[in-house]
């Protein structure tokens, strides 16, 4: 990222965090689910094939990060309902952009159905990295600062140097 040059051990990264609520593979699958209006147990289940002792641990996991609510219908005290946190709503940009890049280079083409713009009935944008004026920014224009150094765009870019990144080349990071 212009010059990517992020501290990789560093603690305080929130993707290793992210990593470790969501899990694995069934986690998104379950989250695919959830955004699509599955609430029940069976119907994960169903919608999903997962095996039934994955599908409760994964579930059990995601209530515990916060993303999943679990809450006994009022009607039949056994079932269970599984409703999306603020928290899980928040992975939808995450979850696009993921699919997004699976269409481009996974599959070739868009999948259907479209995911479209209520509104007007039009497919939706690729999910892009935005500055905070809108401008769709590209990896070349990034770059790693402080936090004390924001607003000033001529400071250098923090982090470990190139010869501290083993096994990168220099036209990699600078």
């Amino acid at each position: 990222m212009g010059k990517l040059r992020e501290p990789l051990d560093d603690q305080d990264c929130g993707l290793p965090l992210a990593l470790e609520a969501m899990g694995e593979r069934w986690s998104f699958m379950i989250l695919r689910a959830a955004l699509n209006g599955v609430h029940h147990f069976e119907d994960f289940l169903a919608a999903t094939g997962i095996a039934r002792n994955i599908l409760s641990n994964r579930l059990g996991r995601l209530v515990e990060n916060g993303i999943l609510q679990r809450q006994q219908m009022e009607d039949d005290r056994r079932k269970v309902l599984y409703r999306l946190t603020d928290k899980g709503m928040d992975l939808l940009p995450a979850m696009l952009a993921l699919r997004q890049w699976g269409e481009k280079y996974g599959l070739g083409v868009p999948s259907n159905p479209v995911l479209v713009d209520k509104r007007d009935g039009l497919p939706i944008q690729p999910i892009s990295v935005l500055a905070h004026d809108g401008r769709v920014l590209s990896h070349e224009d990034l770059r790693w600062f402080d936090k004390a150094d924001l607003g000033k765009p001529d400071q250098p870019c923090v982090g470990p140097s190139a010869q501290d990144l083993p096994g990168w080349h220099e036209d990699m990071i600078g």
